[in-house]
């Protein structure tokens, strides 16, 4: 049925594909030229736009009126791309500035990445009805892991406007393991490596039974196959500049000879020992450069080496050792370098072990293929895919900002994907009245040191004793790992929702060492927030206590007790302003223990006093911060609230909010 026909599309930053499952086997469909791979190249000419190889030779030519490696440029802003603007023949529009989606000046327009990715979609769309001779308007395409919630939403957008209804974003090591799981139908734990054109990726994959399920990733955004062309590029480029005495490097055709040169070398010396860099200058000089595959890992190592780290950092999220992992994939272009796949050699202690990790598939094309199988899968299934199951995983934790700028995470770091969760905050002030969200994304503990994705307010909340608001926060992230966020006043019904905007500021760095300061900092960010969460408390106490002197209850406590409660409330302030965290905690115990028989007192006049129909004045004050907490003085602003009041209190506090709303206005 053409209305249910769902193609896979692997978006790739050198090349691009389209597949289709064939009965059970998926299949990479040709070009208009019968190659496979399209290269992710655009370019304007007299006869309009053209896209693949007929776009290379326009890129040769004319390198003003062609892009290549948009993907790079996916959901990023000025300042992430300041490192590899010279390496680019394409300009962008000036003035730009941070936070603003970029815009390339090419073939006399002004155009955004997802504009010239939907380009190559389009293509990849017609070598598809061609093929089935029908049009095709759904499709399944893959992302980077680590790609966020900007470049994934631009690459929706790229989709969308390529006239492709896009069902489902897929992580590329995640396609890949699909595609290899179809093929080895077998149980066990899998490591893709996935070094593309453009991003590292590796993923830690548990297969049993038809159920795929990643249980840790990591990766590098700014790292893949154009870095190691771009390094050798510099080298070629500074070799003419000094042994032929010519600077070719502002002369945009030029670079781009240099860069086919260095391309075909790299390509060649996967399989030979000696390559040689042959380019013809615009001066009719010839460059000539003979490198040996020992010269060129060399010169590479330290590239490919900063794939280890991700992977070393997969494996202990998963909680795996190297000798544990069962299978490793290879996929993208660049392992088919020996010094890569010796590098993953040792990484993952195949040698020792006997075996070789798996190139069975198609290193270039098995991301597309599994995209073809989950394609399937959406589209309906078949005999051979209806088992299947696939789960993702998040990369980073998903959280809010509570009081003090601590992170209160809702979403944990390397949780299953469809996800949603809830937790339940309070207010910290008395009749307040509009509650401001703020919602991050990393492993810190605190706000401050997250990246932070989107801000809203809850308004219109009716004014009530602080800790007496029950506000629910529900994360959900989609099956494309896009984060909706919704918060509710469940007394009022007062309710307001947020989904995720791209915001373009976020620069690799960020995201690439997110986890591991979040390991560097560990010791110092937890005492902080200890100290933090600490002077919350005793703050809240000490304001109840002073509440509570002009209560009746304070009448029937001894002269002894209330000395006892005086010098522990001089104690806890004193410990509150030298900022020592076991002293605060010392404070607020003391402080608890000598007001316990004076909250029994209060608890038990607010339940006479409500079950009388006593005033909201009084039977406020005795509530205090509410019954969330164990004894009206301990945590009255929680950072999050699990359990459920016993059905007495909730009697009780639904009573007290029926009167503290009575005639209240609750327009926002």
């Amino acid at each position: 049925m053409a209305d249910d026909r769902v193609v896979g599309i692997d978006l790739g930053t050198t090349n691009s594909l389209v597949a289709f499952m064939e009965g059970g086997t998926p299949v990479v469909i040709p070009g208009e030229d019968g190659e496979r791979l399209v290269p992710s190249v655009v370019a304007w000419t007299d006869n309009g736009v053209v896209v693949g190889n007929a776009a290379r030779g326009t890129l040769m030519a004319d390198s003003a009126s062609a892009v290549y490696s948009a993907k790079r440029l996916m959901g990023r802003d000025i300042e992430d791309v300041q490192g590899e603007l010279k390496l680019f023949p394409f300009k962008l529009a000036e003035g730009l500035k941070p936070n603003e989606v970029l815009k390339v000046s090419v073939g006399g327009l002004m155009l955004t990445p997802p504009e010239i990715s939907a380009y190559v979609l389009q293509q990849l769309k017609k070598n598809a009805e061609r093929f089935f001779g029908g049009p095709v308007t759904k499709a399944v395409i893959t992302v980077p892991a680590y790609f966020n919630d900007a470049q994934r939403q631009a690459t929706k957008d790229a989709g969308r406007i390529a006239g492709l209804e896009v069902l489902r974003l897929v992580n590329e090591p995640t396609a890949a393991a699909l595609a290899y799981g179809l093929d080895k139908n077998k149980d066990g734990l899998i490591a893709v490596y996935d070094f593309g054109g453009g991003t590292f990726d590796v993923s830690i994959l548990k297969l049993h039974e038809g159920i795929f399920e990643v249980i840790a990733t990591g990766g590098d955004t700014h790292l893949g196959g154009d870095d190691i062309d771009n390094l050798i590029i510099a080298i070629a480029l500074d070799d003419i500049a000094g042994d032929l005495g010519e600077d070719v490097r502002g002369n945009g055709e030029a670079v781009q000879a240099v860069r086919k040169a260095v391309i075909e070398a790299k390509i060649l010396l996967s399989s030979a020992h000696n390559a040689t860099l042959n380019v013809e200058l615009p001066s009719g000089k010839r460059y000539l450069r003979q490198i040996s595959r020992e010269q060129f890992e060399g010169l590479i190592a330290g590239v490919i080496a900063r794939t280890a780290a991700p992977c070393k950092q997969a494996l202990k999220d998963a909680g795996l050792s190297a000798a544990q992992i069962d299978e490793v994939v290879l996929v993208g272009g660049s392992t088919r370098i020996p010094g890569v796949r010796a590098l993953v050699d040792d990484l993952f202690e195949m040698n020792a072990r006997g075996k070789k990790p798996h190139t069975e598939l198609n290193p270039d094309e098995v991301v597309a293929l599994g995209a073809a199988v989950q394609a399937q899968i959406l589209a309906g299934g078949s005999a051979a895919t209806e088992d299947l199951l696939l789960l993702d995983v998040t990369p980073l934790s998903l959280g809010i900002e509570a009081l003090g700028g601590v992170v209160a995470k809702i979403i944990q770091r390397n949780s299953t994907i469809p996800a949603s969760a809830t937790e339940h905050f309070t207010t910290g002030v008395d009749g307040q009245t509009n509650v401001a969200i703020h919602v991050v994304q990393g492993e810190r503990e605190m706000a401050k040191d997250c990246r932070s994705l989107a801000r809203f307010e809850l308004k219109g909340i009716p004014p009530m004793v602080a800790g007496l608001p029950r506000i629910e926060v529900k994360f959900l992230i989609d099956a494309n790992g896009i984060l909706h966020v919704s918060a509710r006043e469940q007394r009022s019904g007062k309710e307001a929702e947020v989904e995720v905007k791209p915001t373009y500021g976020l620069t690799d760095e960020q995201v690439e060492t997110m986890i591991l300061d979040s390991f560097d900092n560990a010791e110092i960010d937890i005492q902080e927030r200890q100290t933090i969460e600490a002077k919350n408390e005793a703050d809240t106490i000490l304001t109840a206590v002073k509440k509570g002197k002009s209560h009746a209850a304070w009448q029937m406590l001894t002269s002894e007790e209330i000395e006892k409660i005086g010098q522990a409330t001089s104690f806890l302030e004193a410990a509150v302003q030298g900022g020592e965290y076991k002293v605060i905690r010392t404070g607020i115990e003391r402080l608890d223990a000598a007001t316990r028989r004076f909250a029994e007192l209060m608890m038990d006049n607010a339940v006479s006093g409500a079950m009388q129909g006593k005033t909201m004045e009084a039977a406020g004050e005795s509530i205090g911060e509410g019954p969330t907490a164990p004894h009206p003085f301990a945590k009255a602003q929680v950072s999050s609230s699990h359990a459920d009041a016993d059905a007495e209190t909730k009697r009780i506090e639904e009573s007290i909010y029926d009167e503290a709303t009575a005639g209240e206005s609750t327009e926002d």
